[in-house]
Parts: structure tokens; sequence; C-alpha cells
């Protein structure tokens, strides 16, 4: 079973708690297990681990494992291959970061090798994308493996399966509780995180599919701004809210990967140029410091905290009272004063139209593919019920979604209604009361402000045997 790990929530953007690297070095014997990225690293320089033998293990976990968990896709065929290069290539000039550090991504994230891009459907199984994704040649220029896919929510959840269910990978399961949800489209990238079946992942979100996954799954979710990483070469929902982020067991870890994939990128031009010039020089890696909550005002709203039974209340109090205790001022029982009702039916109004449009875009620029046009999706799916469990989910989002005909005046109409919402809500209160950050107790919170930068880190690591950890 997954090991406990203890950490405590923490916010990026300039605010963040250093988190000890796992004591994974031992008598010169590498300690496999919970292994971060920086452990891996030393291992590396002291000589006690290749990238080989790493992803010997991550391999031989995945073939254990999985069968259960259904949390991978698809293995990289060309995984030791890559890894016998990075052991190569092992030198002062190639080494640090995420060199030879195994990554899983989510089966929405296109790579030019030998691995399908199918979002979990089996509608785009044998496709061919023209490139890699612009998070993946980052990765690559850092020298990363790229392990294999990770199962997500077929589609994104734009059909309403279960939470890490997909016509190709089988539904995932969570490692600490099996009944309970994994969550989250990104679950799959969540579940290997947890179960330690790469040393870090990479996943995707459009509402809440790093941040629920990540709380579910008890590891780390960075849920970067929109357009901090580049969403070329990633299947679409709407590029008003899509992102890429990690799912790591440490902050720490998340921080590496969050740093070797950020950045502009000419095929997502508008966003990562507009976000671009907000990375810090030097990284996020910098604000890893042990005093980082000292003297940062951090709000409560109480909409997010209310309903909550007395055992989780109690949980949270405690978490409120170690963030005082490392130097953070909370506020508390802060009200958001716009009227968000309306948020969900403005939302999905808006994101059916951006889907088939982005969709679309996507599949007439694969060099090959099954599937053309939403359109052919939905007579896919049609034509293939029974593995595509249409008796059970159907496809009403995506039938809504080609009923659409692009951006008119009732989406402009949608998209101002959610500004409004954004700007009178979270932004408002953290202006009214010069917060540095807003805390709440899980990724329910992530409908209130889909585009911006939220980090979920949950704070009780490792549960009961009813109960799924605590975010």
């Amino acid at each position: 079973m997954v090991n406990q790990r203890l950490q405590v929530v923490a916010v990026v953007m300039g605010i963040a708690l250093s988190t000890a690297a796992a004591g994974t070095i031992s008598s010169g014997r590498f300690e496999f297990q919970e292994a971060t990225v920086d452990a891996i690293q030393l291992g590396f320089k002291n000589g006690s681990l290749t990238t080989t033998a790493l992803v010997r293990f991550y391999l031989d976990q995945i073939a254990r494992l999985n069968p259960l968990l259904h949390a991978v896709i698809e293995v990289n065929p060309d995984a030791l291959a890559q890894a016998a290069r990075a052991d190569a290539q092992c030198s002062a000039s190639h080494s640090g970061g995420l060199h030879g550090v195994p990554v899983l991504l989510k089966d929405n994230i296109a790579t030019r090798d030998r691995l399908n891009t199918t979002a979990g459907s089996l509608a785009l199984l044998g496709s061919v994308v023209p490139r890699d994704a612009g998070v993946v040649a980052r990765l690559r220029r850092a020298g990363a493996v790229i392990l294999g896919k990770a199962n997500p929510s077929e589609w994104s959840n734009f059909r309403p399966v279960e939470s890490g269910w997909s016509a190709r990978g089988g539904q995932t399961l969570n490692p600490y509780v099996l009944s309970v949800t994994p969550c989250g489209s990104s679950a799959g990238p969540g579940v290997a995180a947890a179960a330690n079946m790469a040393a870090v992942t990479l996943g995707s979100e459009t509402d809440g599919s790093i941040l629920c996954p990540s709380s579910s799954n008890s590891v780390v979710g960075i849920k970067p701004t929109v357009g901090l990483t580049s969403r070329s070469g990633v299947i679409p929902i709407t590029p008003r809210q899509d992102t890429i982020g990690p799912l790591c067991r440490t902050v720490s870890d998340a921080v590496h990967v969050l740093d070797a994939i950020v950045g502009y990128d000419k095929l997502d031009a508008e966003a990562t140029g507009a976000a671009s010039k907000y990375i810090p020089h030097g990284g996020y890696r910098q604000f890893l410091r042990i005093d980082g909550l000292k003297g940062k005002r951090i709000g409560a709203p109480t909409v997010f905290f209310q309903g909550y039974d007395e055992f989780r209340t109690a949980v949270y109090e405690k978490h409120f009272d170690t963030m005082r205790k490392l130097g953070a001022i909370v506020i508390k029982d802060l009200d958001i004063a716009t009227n968000f009702t309306d948020l969900y039916a403005q939302e999905t109004l808006l994101m059916n139209a951006e889907f088939k449009l982005s969709l679309n875009a996507y599949l007439s620029d694969l060099l090959r593919s099954p599937v053309r046009t939403l359109k052919d999706v939905i007579a896919f799916n049609n034509a293939h019920p029974v593995e595509e469990r249409i008796k059970d989910f159907g496809q009403p989002d995506l039938i809504a979604a080609e009923k659409t005909n692009g951006i008119g005046p009732k989406e402009r109409a949608a998209i101002r209604r959610l500004d409004e919402i954004s700007i009178n809500g979270l932004e408002k209160l953290m202006k009214e009361h010069q917060l540095d950050a807003i805390v709440a107790p899980d990724s329910d919170s992530s409908l209130f402000s889909p585009s911006a930068a939220i980090r979920a880190s949950p704070c009780r690591r490792g549960t009961t045997r009813r109960e799924p950890p605590l975010a």
C-alpha cells in the first residue's frame, strides 16, 4: 500500500513551504519507494542509481499494480532506450533538474513517438500527431524520460463517465480506498503518483481536474495560471480554462516539474506570451523556503468551509494553526460578495461552443486519424456502444456541443458574466483584504476561479480503511 506522507498546505505564486527530500540514500543503497527528484539526482551523482535502474523499477511497479489500479493506459516501448541515452549523457553538462527522471503523461498530451494520444477514447486510437505537445518538448529538452501515458476520464470528463474511466484504460481506482473515487479527469496521473508508478506525472485541468485527483489521492498538484504552460498539442476542452500542471508526491517535486514546463510557445503564442512575463527569474524553486509563509496574509472564505462534520472541521483548524505557527496571518470568515449561482450554467453554455471549435481544430491538425470532427466522434461512439458504454454513460455533452454554431451573442454574454464573477469574486476579495493567497478545503473551490492559479496540496497523508485522504 502507498506509504503515508505528511505535508502542509503551501501556495505558489511566491509563497511556498520547503519540504525535506525523502531520506532515500541509505547505506549506499538507493531506496526507490517514495524517491524524490532531489534524491534521484543525488543518486545519479553519487553512483548509487542509474536512469535504467529507475525506469526498470517503475516498469515493475506498473506491472504489479496497474492490473488493479488501471492508472497507466500505455507504457512507452522506448522508455528503456531513453533511459540508456540519459545514462550515457550523465555528466556535468547533463545533470540536475529532470534529467533522467521518468514522467507519466495524461493521455491527452501529445507525444510524437510510438505512444498513442487518445484522451482515453477508442475513436482516436491509431491517430498520429504532428509533433510533441509544447510541454513534452520542454520535458525532453530537460532530459526527462517519457515513461508512458496515464489513464484519463474519457474526453477529460466531457462525457459523463465515472471519474477515471475510459474505454481504452478501464476504471482507475483510488490506491488508498479502492471504492472511493480517484476523482477528476487526471485520475490516472494522480493515482500513478500516489502509487509510485513514476517519479512525477503531468495532468491537465479545465475545471478541477488537477485539484480533485490531488485531493483524493493525497498528492501535490499545481494548477498553473492559464498560459503559464503551453496547451499546444493537448486535446482541448476550452482555451479559456485549459492548463497543464504536475501531480507529484511532494511540493518540491511538483515545482521541479513546473520549472521545466513553463514558458513561451509560438504554437500557443497569445496565452503563453501574456503569462510568461510573470515567470520569476530563476524559476519557482527559489521560493521553496521554510519561512515562506512568514508574514503572508492567507484568506479563508466562509463559503468554502461550510457544511463539514466536526472531524473534518477539526482537521482544517489544525492546519490553520500550523500556518499560523509558520508565520502566516490567517484571516477567516471572509465573504465573497458576488452572486455566483449562475456560474455553472454560464460556464457550460460557453464551454460547449468552445469545445466543438477547439476539438475540430485539433483533429484537423492530425497527420492521420480515424475521426476528423466532433460529429465523427459521436458517430464512432454510436457505432461502438458496448466498448464506449453508451448505455451506461451516453454522450449528452458531446451532442450538446455539436449543436452549437460558434461564438454568438449568448456565448459573448457568458464570457462577460464569467469575467464579472471572477473580477467581483476572488479577485476583489484578495484586493480588499490584501491577501497573498486563498485557501480552501478541497477541489470544489475550483469552480470559483477556473482561470486563477490554484495549488492543491492535501494536508493529511494516508487514510483509514473506509475514508479517503482529506484535502
